[in-house]
């Protein structure tokens, strides 16, 4: 190893370089040891307590910046060992059609990151390919999405293979649309598991989609009230997902959406809606950027999320719609 300030070499356990004095133990101001929470980590990435070595890889912290209104963020959060989510953007050539993904992989499965990974560029690839703000387009997306995560190799003994949540959307903007009656978006919605897309706008704020989870399936059948349902240690276990193991019989859920007004299509992850579960909280953090572009938005959004502790990877994409 080598002092990062003059290049002398130095030993693990050493805490000032003996030729130029510098420090070799920082403090982490993102949380600690991700392993046991210790404050102080050396030059190397090593947890000067316990010795563990968190190591930055690029997906840590990733930012897509497609133009003003289009953007987002992924980001490891403050607690998680690695990254699991992964975010695709894309505006289509020539014309006002966005496309948005946002995945989350699976933390119980095999290879979490490589199923987000490949979901989210799959999806949207497929949709920016067809250009096609409908339903069928959707559906061919996610099927292809589901296609490319079960190719990813993994144990066969193992009961978990690789899976991920998705969020897609695909919207169509009309620029100078003034009349009332006349949409400024128009947008295809589809989803599997409990990443979420809302639409904030300065008179409404609404949760697009309805998480595929236990604690809604159990609410919505009876068995449970919903107050019962979140004490349960299966409350934010999802019965919808992306990978090899998904029953033939359980489909992504598809919506269409339409807004006459200016305002913001969102997606995220949990990593975000665990500390601001409703829409109108949301909204309120949208609303209190001073940013006005897509990326200032998504940074100010996933700034919160790690305020409140970062306890899971957080990503965010934004649509905003003038």
């Amino acid at each position: 190893m080598e002092c990062p300030n003059c290049g002398t070499i130095i030993q693990i356990g050493d805490r000032f370089c003996e030729e130029c004095g510098t420090s070799l133990v920082a403090k982490n101001t993102t949380g600690g040891c991700a392993k046991c929470g210790a404050g102080a980590i050396d030059s190397e990435g090593y947890c000067s307590n316990c010795g563990f070595r968190s190591e930055v890889r690029e997906s840590d912290y990733v930012e897509v910046n497609v133009n003003s209104s289009l953007a987002g963020v992924c980001d490891r959060g403050l607690k998680r060992h690695r990254n699991e989510d992964y975010l695709a953007c894309a505006k289509i050539d020539g014309k006002n059609i966005y496309v948005l993904v946002v995945c989350d992989g699976v933390s119980s499965s095999q290879s979490p990151e490589l199923a987000a990974k490949a979901a989210a560029e799959i999806a949207c690839q497929s949709l920016t390919t067809g250009g096609v703000v409908d339903v069928a387009a959707m559906k061919d997306a996610i099927a292809s999405a589901l296609l490319s995560v079960c190719k990813i190799p993994y144990n066969n003994r193992s009961d978990d293979p690789p899976s991920t949540t998705i969020v897609a959307a695909i919207a169509s903007l009309v620029v100078g649309a003034s009349a009332p009656s006349l949409p400024k978006l128009t947008a295809t919605i589809g989803w599997m598991g409990d990443s979420r897309a809302y639409w904030i706008s300065p008179s409404t704020s609404r949760q697009l989609t309805a998480d595929h989870s236990w604690l809604n399936d159990v609410v919505s059948s009876g068995k449970m009230t919903a107050a019962e349902a979140k004490l349960s240690p299966n409350a934010h276990a999802i019965s919808r997902w992306v990978g090899a193991d998904i029953p033939d019989d359980l489909e992504p859920s598809i919506i269409q959406f339409n807004s006459s007004e200016s305002g913001c299509l969102l997606l995220c992850t949990d990593g975000l809606w665990n500390y601001a579960p409703q829409a109108e909280q949301i909204a309120a953090l949208v609303q209190s950027t001073i940013d006005i572009d897509a990326l200032g938005v998504s940074r100010r959004l996933v700034d919160f999320a790690r305020g409140k502790g970062g306890n899971d990877n957080i990503t965010v994409a934004v649509l905003s719609v003038a």
